[in-house]
């Protein structure tokens, strides 16, 4: 099977031999005789074969490579795709599935060797996120291999930002037998209705169920706000630990409902409250040491690189009042799930709002994402998801 072939400039196949799976524009000699979406050979400026991958002529990113090797597969045909996937769902079985948990990341992207795809399972519903031309023009490949592992009901979910630089569908429809949603779903034995359709992202932040589970073993009789809390996965958690009282804060008067309505699945209702304001406006007038434990779980600040800066300084403000404020002896759980902004920068954003705060703190705790959304270790960038739990004198 041949395909057209991407030339790269001399000595700018580094990347390549160590197997990252994005080529950007600039080291490109000669272009493929290929339209958006298709499937390139991508050679070395000797004209040595390296890998495969997916052509996007209009992104910096202009090809995402899934195969390296010298020879090409059938990448036509399911039998590939079905491979990665029962890999992917090989991993998931050994470290997450279980009759506790029935909602787990089937694919993470780049983590799983899968570029341009993100697949999140709630019981028996299979929510798809298509990024890339390349993976739209073979979705029904994916779609089969889905069906073939027994997955009845899969929704392709649009992501409308995907489709400014390579024109995926912006459209969100079923691609097999539909099912009602919000759904029941359980993780780590907690119940939550995900709304798949309507919910933000595939419906509900699947990356945090570690993390939820840390919170849980900290709460018992403490007086929990959670900030940003969406769906209140971490309230829930939060109140399965036996805490006093949980407030949920959301500027979403719908998300900080679906909170409450997780916590009445659960039979939590007598001590969860609901606050429904800009995050950021309750924070600057937080009642002080009113909160034993504060969850600040903000949505990315740094979708791209340009806002780093202004991410970071809404990262300092809501850490610096919640330091302020909470209890002496109180836990902060913060995150950042911004890819641009690192672990390292992180901490010193943190740093900076604790001196700002003039109070003593402990990292006691650091937190990342769990199993089902592995880091390709040729990929770094994989790694957005980054905790603290900070000890407050």
């Amino acid at each position: 099977m041949q395909f057209p072939s991407l030339i790269l400039k001399a000595k700018r196949d580094r990347s390549l031999i160590h197997r990252h799976p994005w080529l950007f524009s600039g080291a490109v000699q000669t272009l493929p005789d290929a339209q958006d979406g298709d499937i390139v050979t991508v050679k070395s400026f000797e004209g040595k074969v390296l890998a495969f991958g997916f052509f996007a002529p209009q992104n910096q990113i202009i090809c995402r490579l899934f195969h390296f090797a010298d020879q090409p597969e059938d990448f036509l045909s399911i039998a590939y795709w079905l491979q990665k996937i029962e890999s992917a769902l090989a991993i998931r079985r050994q470290t997450v599935i279980s009759t506790e948990t029935n909602c787990y990341r089937l694919l993470h992207a780049e983590g799983d060797f899968v570029p341009g795809i993100i697949a999140d399972v709630y019981d028996n519903v299979v929510v798809l996120q298509i990024l890339t031309k390349g993976l739209e023009k073979l979705s029904k490949l994916i779609f089969e291999a889905l069906a073939q592992l027994g997955f009845q009901h899969i929704y392709v979910k649009s992501k409308n930002s995907t489709g400014v630089l390579e024109d995926v569908r912006a459209q969100s429809y079923w691609a097999s037998a539909p099912c009602p949603s919000p759904v029941e779903v359980m993780e780590n034995g907690q119940k939550f209705w995900v709304d798949f359709i309507e919910g933000q992202k595939t419906g509900f932040f699947i990356d945090q169920r570690d993390n939820r589970l840390a919170l849980m073993r900290q709460t018992k009789n403490k007086k929990v706000l959670n900030a940003f809390s969406y769906t209140g996965g971490f309230s829930v958690y939060a109140l399965a630990g036996g805490a006093r009282e949980v407030h949920s804060l959301d500027i979403s008067e719908k998300a900080v409902e679906l909170s409450h309505a997780n916590a009445l699945l659960n039979n939590y209702e007598n001590n969860h409250f609901k606050i429904v304001q800009d995050c950021f406006d309750y924070l600057k007038d937080i009642p002080k040491y009113e909160f034993d434990i504060i969850v600040l779980d903000p949505p990315a600040f740094a979708k791209h690189a340009r806002a780093v800066a202004n991410a970071t300084r809404g990262y300092k403000q809501i850490n610096m009042k919640a330091i302020q404020n909470i209890k002496p002896g109180g836990l902060i759980f913060t995150f950042s799930c911004s890819q641009n902004i690192s672990q390292e920068l992180f901490q010193k954003v943190v740093f900076g709002a604790a001196a700002d705060a003039r109070r003593n703190v402990r990292i006691v705790q650091q937190l990342h994402q769990p199993s089902d959304h592995p880091i390709n270790i040729f990929h770094p960038e994989g790694e957005y998801l980054k905790g603290l739990v900070l000890w407050v004198e």
